[in-house]
């Protein structure tokens, strides 16, 4: 396959022709791993900003009851079900990532999946937990190889888009659709595609909603290709296909699919173990090794200087602000880094209220940052990163990072995975700790599951 070939006939293909059967254990323990990681974060996304007011507007899009939104339990059709759950997975920052692929896939796949096993389980055809795991692993593979086939610095909001085509092909393996009904259901999708950067750089809400958009997107693109309604076929490498517009052209087919043939991605998922933007956790992870190495008090510091990549420069090296809303905050390295000395955690409650946001003594380590970038080859590089600090009697420290805690090659024991599980799910009190633990013998057994619709039960309160 050459550098700009469509590669749709290829990558379908593949997704047709895997089936459980053909899944390495670790893939499918790593699936479970980040199921049930996904499933609290979306728990916890229930605080999310506004989300009373998403909920009410998803209720005004048509009646139906097929889905379920997480946590508050309100009926809705399974595209406005999906948008709402696909929301409240990405509005905490707290959600899965590749970083290679610069995406996060499984808040788009998840909530269009699980909405589409609602209707069908309603319908008397239920998904069992072998097709949904292989969907969920084959969507993460789409999503992921249309990520790393992208080689030039990220422009749209890659989560969105590419996780959307993600979650269409899931759901059309799900559907028993051939290989061309398939790829004709991403043409589906792409239609419907959306997901610009400005959120994120203003920090807005319509970054999370984004995602929504894109879930919802794919419950259409599949319904209507199950109706006879097709979409394009070249929509990756056409001459306005998804390369050319969202990615400006860079992209490189080939090594995508070389990304693809080493391994499924689903066990290259990195977990985010603090509810702020991936990248600005090099400096959390720099700064807790140096804590912890020397001794040192975070009142020691004189100051902070952090070498990093272009790309954490241009999407967390924003400057401290005074009253950053939420999402600013999340994604501005100085804010996270002043967060995590003031607090010594980064959580769920440092971003909410003002007494947090607007914290002194936070923005005071805040100013004490800066941030400096280095010229990488690869537009995708989150590291590797330095993080130094110069004390005030004059002593220097400093780490080098290769990889940040919670990369596959660092990541969260089953432990840590639990424990951040259980601090999601203790956020909504009226959800017991016994619907907890069923959830998670429920995923550890999900292959064995005949409908997995039966989850959603556990996920109301």
């Amino acid at each position: 396959m050459s550098e700009q070939e469509n590669p749709l006939p290829w990558l379908i293909d593949r997704v047709v022709a895997t089936h459980f059967d053909l899944l390495p254990a670790r893939t499918v323990e790593r699936a479970k791993t980040f199921l049930l990681d996904t499933f609290g974060v979306g728990v916890a996304g229930s605080h999310g900003f506004k989300i009373d007011g998403i909920i009410r507007v998803a209720s005004s899009w048509g009646k139906g009851d097929e889905a379920t939104a997480w946590v508050t339990g309100e009926r809705l059709p399974a595209p406005a079900a999906a948008f709402v759950n696909a929301y409240q997975i990405h509005s905490l920052e707290y959600d899965c990532v590749n970083e290679d692929a610069v995406l996060h896939p499984m808040a788009t796949i998840l909530s269009a999946v699980m909405a589409y096993c609602e209707r069908r389980s309603a319908q008397g055809k239920p998904v069992s937990g072998r097709d949904f795991i292989t969907a969920m692993v084959m969507g993460v593979d789409v999503s992921i190889f249309m990520g790393k086939a992208a080689r030039g610095p990220i422009r749209f909001f890659r989560p969105a888009a590419s996780g959307g085509f993600g979650a269409a092909a899931a759901l059309g393996k799900l559907q028993g659709f051939d290989v061309e009904t398939i790829i004709r259901t991403l043409g589906n999708q792409y239609g419907q595609s959306s997901g610009t950067l400005q959120p994120h750089v203003e920090g807005s809400p319509l970054l999370g909603m984004q995602v929504g958009f894109n879930a919802r997107a794919a419950i259409a693109a599949c319904d209507f290709a199950a109706n006879g309604i097709l979409g394009p076929s070249d929509v990756l490498t056409g001459r306005y296909g998804y390369f050319r517009l969202f990615e400006n052209g860079e992209f490189d087919v080939a090594h995508g699919k070389r990304e693809l043939l080493a391994g499924f991605q689903m066990e290259r998922m990195s977990h985010k173990p603090f509810p702020s933007g991936r990248l600005t956790h090099g400096v959390i992870d720099g700064l807790n090794r140096l804590l912890k190495a020397h001794g040192f008090a975070p009142d020691d510091i004189q100051s902070i200087t952090c070498i990093v990549p272009p790309l954490v420069n241009r999407l967390v090296g924003r400057p401290d602000i005074p009253a950053p809303a939420p999402n600013y905050a999340k994604l501005c390295l100085a804010f996270v880094a002043g967060t995590f000395l003031n607090h010594g955690v980064v959580d769920v409650d440092q971003f909410i209220g003002e007494a947090m946001l607007n914290d002194p003594r936070t923005h005071d380590f805040a100013s004490r940052v800066t941030v400096i970038e280095v010229p990488n080859p690869d537009n995708a590089a989150m590291t590797p990163q330095t993080v130094s600090v110069v004390l005030k009697s004059g002593a220097e420290h400093s780490v080098d990072l290769t990889s940040v805690y919670g990369h596959p090659d660092f990541p969260l024991t089953r432990e840590e995975n639990i424990d951040k599980f259980w601090r999601c799910w203790s956020r909504v009190p009226a959800l017991s700790t016994q619907k907890g633990e069923e959830l998670i013998a429920l995923v550890d057994r999900l292959e064995e599951v005949e409908d997995v619709a039966e989850v959603v039960r556990l996920l109301v309160a």
